[in-house]
């Protein structure tokens, strides 16, 4: 207790010194000059023989960019930068590694903070109270940015390190050393100058969505019929979106009965959508629901309920203002440029561009075709996640939940298997310990994610859905998935040779590996797949589930541009727009190949509230996964899997270049796709 009310002191104590300096800030303009600018540069080429006169004007535009009045005169400035840039290559060599020491020392440290503060939400610690979610919401590092720059380190490593743009690198990609890449990466850390208060209060609303979406459930006993009849086990409780879409999923085995649960869940996610949902039946078993008519009923005797209201889009909208707000503070200036431009290294012209052609490509019709004959009906919107095409799907899910919950009853035992598993993939006994030792799994409150190391010593997080009578195989199978990002993140780490350059280019390519190691549970169970049919097969799980995704996809960044174009919203506003773009690109895109119009069910995905711009790197993911697993049929697996993922950060496109010798591209899944369903229907 003492330690709590120490914790909450502190935190009131900061709260009111923090807003004390706020009322008496300074207001924060540019003010260094074009001219000042020339003159700098004048004065250091003057000073030092480089090699490199861009570079040099480069840096000095770059820092330029960031100064502000608080950060001195423009004389003040120009005597900085004569004071601290580095024209010998040794010394800024040095300077290159003691800085990226550093950088991992805080990353890695604040990254901790974060996920530890985090844990009673993200982990069945017992009840969240109002002070978990204040801690959970306090961002320890979010004033160091604005802390480097007070200091003057940031302009430090912006004048030595510069920044590139996009178009820039991928100019550069051919002809740069690892070591030019890694001061680009450099270059990235100060791009922007975001106020402390707006990247806490960022963080403040994400964590605020993840809870939202953490804590909605939908307890599936408690689903009725007209006639009162129920018929998902009593202790079912299932997390939108995720767990719903594995449910649907789990039918396709079950014929005409399968048909009629899968439609059943369909109108839960219906009711999500457009916010009828009652209130009181998300996140509780209390009530008896029909969500076909939406009536509720308490011990068998009809009760009415409020509607959830717009919950859902309220949380949009939250996320919209919070990073709204950094606009302004930003090259990339809105929020979709940051996560494509930016994050990405994608554009989202290009994305879109993209999907769209893909979505086109007459072969999608071919293969629902034979979706169709392989059902025996006609097509359902539920069949975007169509689940045939993978092995398991002959397979009785009860005989799965059998096999996962007798091998992994709790997080220990998956955590002590994590070796064992990697040497099923063709690991060595060394790297497959090296990797296990730095992957902690953990029990979760939702669905489960990956959470990696932002330094070395630290270890990375498998956080997957485990109930009480054991791992079911809907976590099993979620939690493969998030081991293939733990051994990406713990690869991508430790193994690369810049800590620069850790990580991957996007996170589309962590879930390219994601998705190679989730299509590979049953063989992890032990259960060979001999069918003659298997690359076939294989090949349109990714076509189809690529399908799925890239309307998912394109609606997560027409709302973000919805919302640019009307920042003034409200939650229903905005409702009705999410409905009726999704509706229109389901008209466009998969009316032709289902035969079913006005369908809204791209707007379910849980990622549009708590992962903001989040879902094209899955569309990404499963492109890339593609041409890796087609390069991988012809190679060692374990041992190019270390090679591709220590690669880094470079951009996406070179990195393609550097593994595969081959741009992202949708031709040839497109053409295999068409080949298979045609060998198929044979």
């Amino acid at each position: 207790m003492k330690n709590y009310l120490t914790l909450l002191i502190m935190a009131i104590i900061f709260s009111s010194c923090y807003n004390s300096d706020s009322n008496t800030q300074q207001k924060e303009v540019a003010n260094i000059t074009a001219a000042t600018v020339d003159a700098t540069i004048d004065k250091l080429t003057n000073m030092h023989n480089v090699a490199d006169a861009d570079l040099l004007a480069r840096g000095v535009k770059h820092a330029a960019s960031l100064w502000r009045n608080v950060d001195g005169t423009e004389a003040e400035f120009q005597a900085f930068c004569e004071a601290y840039f580095i024209a010998d290559e040794m010394q800024k060599e040095l300077m290159f590694n003691k800085v990226s020491r550093n950088l991992e020392i805080l990353y890695g440290h604040f990254n901790k903070i974060i996920l530890d503060l985090q844990r009673p939400l993200h982990e069945p610690m017992g009840d969240i109270i109002d002070i978990d979610k204040a801690f959970g919401g306090f961002s320890a590092g979010s004033h160091l940015t604005s802390d480097l720059y007070r200091n003057k380190l940031a302009f430090n490593i912006a004048l030595n390190f510069p920044y590139y743009t996009l178009t820039e690198k991928e100019q550069n990609a051919a002809s740069w050393s690892r070591k030019e890449w890694a001061y680009a990466r450099m270059g990235d850390v100060f791009t922007a100058r975001v106020p402390a208060e707006i990247l806490q209060n960022v963080s403040e609303i994400s964590s605020a969505s993840e809870m939202y979406i953490a804590n909605y459930n939908i307890y599936m006993g408690q689903l009725v019929d007209d006639d009162m009849k129920t018929y998902f086990p009593e202790d079912m409780v299932l997390l939108s979106h995720w767990n719903l879409r594995d449910e649907i999923k789990s039918h396709y085995s079950k014929g005409a009965d399968g048909v009629q649960l899968q439609g059943m869940v369909y109108e839960v996610m219906k009711r999500i959508i457009n916010q009828t949902i009652p209130q009181k039946v998300i996140n509780s078993g209390e009530y008896q629901w029909n969500p076909e008519t939406n009536q509720t009923f308490k011990d068998g005797q009809p009760v009415e309920l409020t509607n959830e209201g717009n919950d859902r889009y309220q949380q949009i909208i939250n996320n919209f203002h919070a990073m709204r707000q950094m606009d302004e503070f930003s090259p990339l200036n809105t929020a979709v440029k940051r996560a494509f431009a930016g994050g990405m290294e994608i554009t989202q012209a290009d994305a879109e561009k993209l999907f769209t052609e893909f979505m086109s490509s007459e072969e999608l019709k071919q293969v629902g075709e034979l979706i169709k004959k392989r059902l025996g009906r006609d097509l359902k919107p539920w069949d975007i996640w169509y689940d045939g095409f993978k092995a398991r799907s002959s397979i009785d899910e009860d005989a799965l939940n059998t096999i996962t919950r007798t091998r992994y009853p709790n997080a220990k035992a998956l955590d002590d298997d994590l070796a064992n598993l990697l040497l099923k993939l063709g690991f060595t006994k060394e790297k497959a310990q090296f990797l296990s030792d730095r992957i902690d799994v953990d029990p979760a409150r939702g669905s489960g994610h990956a959470w990696g190391a932002s330094m070395k010593g630290e270890t990375a997080h498998l956080r997957t859905r485990i109930p009480d009578s054991g791992m079911d195989y809907k976590g099993y199978n979620i939690a493969i998935h998030e081991f293939g990002h733990n051994v990406e993140q713990t690869i991508s780490l430790y193994d690369v040779d810049y800590y620069m350059l850790n990580g991957v280019p996007n996170t589309a390519f962590t879930e390219a590996l994601a998705f190679i190691f989730q299509k590979r549970d049953l063989e992890l169970l032990d259960m060979k797949n001999d069918n003659p049919e298997k690359d076939a097969l294989q090949t349109l799980d990714n076509f189809w589930s690529t399908y799925e995704i890239m309307g998912v996809s394109l609606l997560d960044q027409r709302m973000w541009l919805w919302l640019y174009a009307n920042p003034d919203a409200t939650a229903e506003q905005l409702k009705v727009a999410v409905e009726d773009i999704a509706v229109d690109i389901w008209n466009e895109f998969y009316a032709p190949v289902f035969g079913i119009k006005d369908q809204p069910i791209l707007a379910i995905y849980s990622h549009m509230i708590n992962s903001p711009i989040y879902l094209s790197n899955y569309a990404f993911g499963h492109l890339i996964q593609f041409q890796v697993e087609q390069y991988l049929k012809t190679a060692d697996f374990a041992p190019e899997v270390e090679r591709l993922f220590k690669i880094g950060s470079i951009t996406p496109n070179a990195w393609m270049q550097e593994s595969l010798k081959e741009d992202i591209s949708i031709v040839s899944i497109i053409e295999e796709a068409g080949k298979a369903a045609a060998n198929i229907s044979q």
